[in-house]
């Protein structure tokens, strides 16, 4: 399965109340796949605070998702987490509603063994019958999926991609022994062009939700052969990468977004909307 080049880990939208804003759902998909050119969309990931989201609200939240983007964009759904057996159930119930692949994350807290993650992984495969993307992020969980394991559970036949946050030694480790048609993605908006130098895929991204268009051009410029033109767009790009993670994830995208006219709302405890302050830095990026 080809998720594409750009793939967006999408905010969750909320209301004054912090409730999902079931009504805004639609409009953000939209205008992700027709303004921002993703080619996929996460939903219930990081950016999609899913650590402060209900079962209920994530198993809607999927159902709304797969059905509002009507075959124009994959949708991953996030259903990992520190229990396996949690990760399965959930992973089953999401199966059913129709998404293309689920992202599975790297189990947080427990900081099990290279084998323990190996075993969760390969326990939640073999429990469903869709795609699985594994999501390496250590800075979040503790733990770092290390290439020889990845290269381990590529051969899992339905294990089929993988979103890694590591650098890219790492990435090309993967790169260099994953099983044939096995994807490897950047899961750090920086790192997105020295990761395709390297042979990855593409990248899941947050910045896409205000510059996917022109990340999608610099892709397009380095698979088209034009690198002096792909590496001038990521300079131009990179304050973006970096800036929009000053502060603690998504808030400082909720706010660029809020500045485009896309309301998503504030942001669930314990993450803080941005101050005064963060809120003009990031309005700077986009001057």
């Amino acid at each position: 399965m080809d998720f594409g080049r750009l793939i967006t880990a999408m905010v969750t939208p909320f209301d004054e109340q912090l409730q999902v804003n079931w009504d805004q759902v639609e409009p953000l998909i939209n205008y992700l796949i027709e303004e921002q050119q993703s080619d996929s969309l996460v939903i219930c990931g990081t950016t999609g605070e899913a650590p402060t989201l209900t079962d209920e609200e994530k198993l809607k939240l999927i159902e709304l998702s797969v059905r509002y983007a009507r075959g124009r964009c994959k949708i991953i759904a996030g259903t990992g987490s520190n229990d396996t057996a949690h990760t399965i159930h959930f992973s089953q119930k999401v199966e059913k509603l129709g998404v293309d692949a689920l992202l599975i994350v790297a189990p947080y807290y427990n900081r099990p063994s290279q084998e323990g993650l190996y075993q969760h992984f390969k326990a939640v495969a073999e429990s469903v019958n869709v795609s699985i993307m594994l999501y390496n992020v250590p800075g979040r969980t503790g733990v770092n999926l290390d290439a020889e394991t990845t290269i381990r559970l590529s051969h899992i036949s339905n294990i089929v991609a993988t979103k890694d946050c590591a650098n890219t030694d790492q990435l090309t480790r993967i790169l260099n022994d994953a099983a044939p048609g096995f994807l490897v993605y950047s899961g750090d908006d920086s790192n997105a062009l020295p990761a395709l130098s390297v042979g990855c895929h593409g990248i899941i991204s947050v910045a896409s939700h205000v510059i996917g268009k022109e990340m999608q051009s610099m892709v397009k410029y380095y698979l088209e052969g034009n690198i002096q033109q792909a590496a001038e767009l990521h300079r131009k790009l990179h304050p973006v990468f970096i800036g929009i993670f000053r502060v603690p994830s998504p808030a400082p995208i909720k706010h660029a977004l809020a500045l485009k006219g896309i309301q998503t709302g504030g942001v669930r405890l314990p993450l803080v909307r941005v101050s005064e302050q963060e809120g003009q830095f990031i309005q700077s990026l986009f001057v």
